[in-house]
């Protein structure tokens, strides 16, 4: 590797620490009971038993926790995907993992398994619904030991079609409560009070972080294409397969801890790739870190902006992210 390209790289992964770090800041001390900055360090020392430090552990610090994990293993698993299959429009959910999550999500509600199995029910039910959406992808698309990547995606896009279907079938049979629930929990949340799926989420997503850099030199061989990567001695189909895990298990996880957060997995890696390059080698952990700062940043928007309320953070980030999307596509339409 080049001097200047390491300088450069080292020099965009300070950036986004920096703004990672601004971001977490900004978290712990924005909402309804503002807390200066410069009382988080004796708060966090000295301020055991007063409001102050409850807001900070038992809200404030979780959500934080949350919003980076989530962020984080949606931007990796659409650097993953779009990777694969070559193309910068594909994300996490295009696959129907978030179909099947919402599926699974809706009969827990509708037949009140929450009733028996209590709390852990919503992500347990929401998991299981993407591992089955998975399994039907995967073994599909698999012809002669082949994973077919354009099968797949086919594959992936009807069974979310067929699962939003099922869903809207399952709302207009529920009660209003029950609808309600399917709705907000649609809409994503980060308000998880179970810290043991929190920090599921958050090792999680390290962990898919670490696994992916093992195929980063994979990644960037398909990119020119498969029989190319072949000739550059990649195991394409094992690569493919491990990838396709790697990325579905990171959805998965997101979406039966937070419910659907749209447009993280697509403007992050589109945006990132565009300013360090396709590289994968720093294309992951760019697009870790700046999905983590993103989800962030509008999970605070989403609780200040109409306070007391709180709008559902997918809302928020379906908004920004598609304005932005629009206006960078524009733009580079102009430049052209």
């Amino acid at each position: 590797m080049k001097n200047g390209k390491r300088k450069n790289w080292f020099s965009m992964l300070l950036i986004l620490v920096i703004l990672l770090l601004l971001s977490c800041i900004f978290a712990l001390c924005t909402g309804s009971a503002g807390i200066p900055i410069r009382n988080i360090p004796e708060i966090l020392i000295n301020g055991s038993g007063t409001v102050e430090h409850s807001i900070l552990f038992h809200i404030r610090l979780p959500r934080l926790m949350l919003a980076l994990s989530i962020g984080g293993a949606l931007s990796l698993a659409g650097v993953i995907l779009q990777g694969m299959f070559r193309n910068p429009l594909v994300e996490p959910y295009t696959l129907g993992i978030s179909g099947g999550a919402s599926l699974g999500v809706c009969l827990n509600i509708l037949f009140k398994w929450y009733a028996l199995i209590g709390v852990i029910a919503y992500p347990l039910s929401g998991f299981l619904g993407a591992i089955l959406v998975i399994v039907i992808v995967y073994s599909i698309s698999m012809k002669k030991g082949d994973l077919k990547t354009n099968s797949m995606l086919l594959i992936g896009v009807m069974i979310s079609f067929v699962s939003s279907s099922l869903v809207m079938l399952l709302m207009a049979i529920s009660h209003s409560e029950d609808l309600q629930s399917i709705i907000f929990w649609i809409m994503g949340s980060l308000d998880e009070p179970n810290m043991i799926l929190v920090k599921m989420a958050v090792a999680g997503s390290i962990t898919g972080l670490l696994l992916s850099y093992c195929f980063c030199l994979d990644l960037n061989a398909l990119a020119l294409g498969e029989e190319e990567a072949i000739h550059l001695g990649v195991q394409t189909e094992r690569s493919k397969r491990y990838l396709f895990i790697i990325a579905s298990i990171l959805t998965g996880l997101s979406v039966s801890v937070a419910g659907i957060i749209m447009f993280v997995g697509l403007i992050v890696p589109h945006f990132m790739r565009m300013t360090v390059g396709s590289d994968h080698r720093i294309l992951l952990i760019g697009s870790f870190l700046a999905g983590a700062s993103f989800l962030t940043v509008c999970d605070v928007i989403s609780r200040t902006i109409v306070a007391p309320l709180e709008l559902p953070v997918g809302v928020i980030t379906g908004i920004i992210g598609g304005v932005v999307f629009i206006y960078v596509l524009s733009r580079r339409q102009v430049s052209l």
